[in-house]
C-alpha cells in the first residue's frame, strides 16, 4: 500500500515533487513487463485499443522512447496498477482534492540508445478540462540511473510562471532548453532532481513541476508506468478542445452537458469512500 506521512505532503507543497521508495512487488513489475512486450507488439488482452498507441514494434522509430496512452483499457494487468485506490488517496492528499480521477496513463519504455525527451508542463497541455491540473505518479520497471535517461523533475518549479507549450518533445537536440529559458524568466537556478531509483520505487510530481530526461546512454532499458490524474470535480471546458489533446480525450464528452464519463475517466477515490462502478471486477478479470 502506498501511505504518504504529513512530513512527505508538506515536502510534495513546497518542491512540487516527492522521491518514493519500492512501493511496487518484483511479482507485479514482472507481470507488467511481459504485457509491455505484448502491447508494443499491438497485442492488446481486452481487445480496445489504447487512445494513443505512439510506437508498434516494426515500424517504430528505434531511437524514440516507446508510448502508449490509456493501456488501462486495453490490458487489466495494467488497469490493476493505475486504477489502484490507494494511489487515488495519496494523491487526492497531497493536491488536497475530494477525489482523484484517471486521465491519462503512459506505458513507457525507453530502450538503450533513445534520444532525450524534451522538458515540459504537463499542465499546459491540459486547457480542455477544468480545473486544468494534474498530479503524476510514476513508476519504475527497471532500476534506474541518471546514464539510463532518468527523469528529471525541477524542484519548486510548479511555482514558477505557468506557461504555454515551448519546445519539441521527442527527441530534441538540447532536451532542457524550454526549462532553461523558463528558468531564466523567473531569475533562478534549476535545482535538478534525477529519478534514479530502484525498480519499483517511483516519484510523484505537480502537473506545473518543470520534467523531462536525457538520452539513454546506459546498458538497460528503462521502462515505466504513469498514472495521469485529475481532480474527481473536474468538468470538461469546451473553449479548450482545440488545445493540447483535447482533440483525442475531447471524443468522449457527453452531447447535453460537461460532466466527464466515468467509463473512460474512472474514479479511483473519493473521500466519501465512493469509486466508478466495476472498476474492480474489471482488474481482478486479468
Amino acid at each position: 500500500m502506498l501511505s504518504l506521512s504529513k512530513t512527505q505532503t508538506e515536502t510534495f507543497r513546497r518542491d512540487g515533487l516527492l522521491i518514493l521508495e519500492k512501493f511496487l512487488d518484483d511479482a507485479t513489475i514482472g507481470k507488467l513487463r511481459a504485457r509491455y512486450d505484448a502491447m508494443f507488439r499491438g497485442e492488446f488482452e481486452t481487445g480496445v485499443l489504447p487512445d494513443e498507441v505512439n510506437w508498434q514494434e516494426g515500424t517504430g522509430d528505434p531511437s524514440l522512447t516507446r508510448q502508449i496512452c490509456n493501456g488501462w483499457k486495453a490490458d487489466r494487468t495494467v488497469a490493476g496498477v493505475v486504477l489502484r485506490e490507494d494511489f487515488g488517496r495519496a494523491i487526492a492528499q497531497l493536491m488536497d482534492w475530494p477525489g482523484t480521477r484517471v486521465m491519462i496513463d503512459n506505458v513507457l519504455w525507453k530502450p538503450v540508445g533513445a534520444r532525450s525527451l524534451g522538458m515540459h508542463q504537463d499542465n499546459a497541455y491540459l486547457h480542455w478540462f477544468d480545473p486544468g491540473t494534474l498530479c503524476s505518479l510514476w513508476m519504475a520497471l527497471d532500476d534506474t540511473s541518471a546514464e539510463a535517461g532518468a527523469m528529471e523533475l525541477v524542484r519548486g518549479s510548479h511555482k514558477w510562471h505557468h506557461g504555454e507549450p515551448d519546445g519539441e518533445f521527442h527527441g530534441p537536440k538540447d532536451y532542457r532548453a524550454p526549462m532553461l529559458r523558463a528558468a531564466e524568466r523567473e531569475g533562478v537556478e534549476a535545482d535538478i532532481a534525477y529519478v534514479a531509483v530502484e525498480k519499483g520505487a517511483g516519484s510523484i510530481h505537480h502537473g506545473w513541476i518543470w520534467h523531462g530526461s536525457g538520452p539513454n546512454s546506459g546498458t538497460v532499458p528503462r521502462r515505466s508506468l504513469v498514472l495521469h490524474a485529475m481532480s474527481s470535480e473536474a468538468r470538461y471546458n469546451p473553449q479548450g478542445f482545440g488545445t493540447g489533446t483535447g482533440p483525442v480525450y475531447s471524443r468522449y464528452r457527453h452531447i447535453a452537458d460537461n460532466e466527464i464519463d466515468e467509463n473512460f475517466f474512472p474514479v479511483i477515490y473519493r473521500a466519501d469512500g465512493y469509486r466508478t462502478p466495476g472498476i474492480d471486477s474489471y482488474c481482478q478479470a486479468a
